[in-house]
């Protein structure tokens, strides 16, 4: 199962925000731009803190500081171990079948503590399926839902930051508008006060809204793994055919991640036709 440690560097995303970097700053440079024309300190501070500030308060805490915590998760890959998770379920599967569901006791122990141990060990000690189910999708469900949470703080912040960015652009125009006299210098204010809004709009659509994207998809991969574990403690318990077993397990390991309980859309009836 997927560990706490830190994982390898994602060079998917360290790759994509160079590129992503590198094409806003290069166009600029084309058009015959500077860096210097958008390095303001004052627009970064207003789009930064206000955006954070809009988040704090639509955000409850915990939440917050569970996203925060996520952002490692976008750098550093930890791989879903479907392969090796799927060949140790057939290894259990195949001792339980010769010796029985407590031979797997000194297994269940020897086991990282995780979702795939909790599971094993309620069919170790003869728990009925029926309620090993209920008690892992509720794990499942809750877990989703907290990372989902966690996802969500970045596209509430990616909503906030181009309006942000606005009230910036306008307190600058404000600003401007105050030294029409010395119209040499108004177009350069224009100008400047323009930055917070592309500051807003790159933080969004650059970092904020890609990273809830990545963080869903990591989401998605974890509970492809905790749902082929959850199959495979139940087919050791049903005692499944081994060769059975593997073939419904095979599915999990496609790298198109499913979406997990979506109800289909209702469709619209039509309307009856006038007599």
């Amino acid at each position: 199962m997927i560990s706490d440690r830190r994982g390898n560097p994602d060079f998917a995303t360290l790759s994509g925000a160079i590129i992503a970097a590198g094409s806003v700053l290069g166009g600029l440079i084309l058009e015959g731009g500077s860096i210097r024309d958008i390095a303001q300190l004052t627009a970064a501070v207003m789009v930064v803190g206000g955006t954070l500030g809009a988040v704090l308060i639509s955000t409850p805490i915990h939440a917050f500081v569970g996203a925060a915590r996520s952002l490692r998760l976008l750098f550093f890959d930890r791989p879903a171990p479907l392969q090796e998770t799927l060949e140790t379920i057939i290894r259990l599967s195949t001792k339980a079948k010769k010796t029985g569901l407590a031979s797997l006791e000194r297994d269940v122990l020897a086991m990282e503590e995780g979702f795939f141990k909790k599971a094993l060990n309620l069919v170790v000690d003869n728990t009925p399926l029926p309620e090993i189910r209920s008690m892992m999708e509720i794990d499942l469900d809750l877990e989703e839902g907290r990372l989902d949470r966690e996802a969500k703080v970045f596209e509430i912040a990616g909503g906030y930051a181009p309006t942000v960015g606005i009230i910036g652009a306008v307190l600058g125009l404000i600003q401007v508008m105050k030294h029409l006299e010395n119209i040499d210098e108004v177009g350069r204010g224009i100008a400047v006060s323009f930055v917070a809004t592309v500051y807003g709009v790159a933080l969004a659509n650059l970092i904020l809204l890609p990273a809830a994207a990545k963080l869903r998809a990591r989401t998605a991969r974890l509970i492809q793994l905790r749902e082929l574990a959850l199959e495979g403690v139940a087919g050791i318990a049903e005692a499944t055919n081994t060769s059975l077993l593997r073939l419904k397990l095979e599915p999990y390991l496609s790298k198109s991640i499913p979406v997990r309980r979506v109800s289909p859309a209702p469709q619209p009836r039509p309307e009856p036709s006038a007599a």
